[in-house]
């Protein structure tokens, strides 16, 4: 290790906390993410239509095929083209927004910590700022801009407001930990 993990602490609390606060400002205020979710034509039928069918909370794909061989049933095949098909997260209860912030922060800080051990191998103390932003803001794009491209593969998600969110939390991260890289000591001779 080039610099001791417990030099990073600091940068790894600072970035974990200024990133939540980030993501709460691109959720809430900023305009690139308000069109991605949309209601329901006819809300209430659905919601009371979900309800009498005892769906609980969980991950629902419709249709759904429970065996390899239903992905080449003509009937499966018939409701794939007729429609309507995708994708379905129901939650058990109410979000619980305290307990998902709890998590946002804990998620942050632990990618951070990720980040700076990967930095703290390559990069000495006292190094250059400029090096440091470029290394550590490279792996937070890397880490956050892609985080959910898989899921928009497969899944359909929109992602490319989260391509932007992330390419932000990479370089707020990559000039919290370039402020805050530690100095090198002086070495006694």
């Amino acid at each position: 290790m080039q610099t001791p993990m417990l030099a990073l602490w600091l940068p790894i609390v600072v970035s974990g906390i200024a990133l939540f606060f980030a993501s709460w400002l691109a959720w809430m205020l900023m305009p690139h993410h308000k069109k991605e979710w949309q209601g329901l034509p006819n809300e209430d039928t659905v919601m009371a239509a979900l309800k009498n069918s005892g769906v609980t909370g969980g991950q629902f794909r419709f249709p759904n095929p429970t065996s390899p061989d239903d992905w080449k049933s003509d009937a499966f095949k018939a409701k794939m083209q007729a429609g309507p098909n995708g994708n379905m997260v129901v939650w058990s209860g109410p979000c619980s927004m305290g307990k998902n912030m709890l998590y946002t922060v804990l998620f942050f800080l632990v990618v951070n910590f990720v980040i700076a051990y990967l930095a703290a191998m390559v990069i000495a103390p006292g190094a250059d700022r400029w090096f440091v932003f470029r290394f550590v803001g490279t792996a937070g794009v890397l880490t956050y801009g892609t985080a959910n491209i898989l899921n928009g593969i497969w899944f359909g998600r929109k992602m490319v407001a989260d391509i932007v969110d992330g390419v932000a939390y990479g370089l707020i991260t990559g000039a919290i930990f370039a402020a805050l890289w530690p100095a090198a000591t002086a070495v006694a001779t």
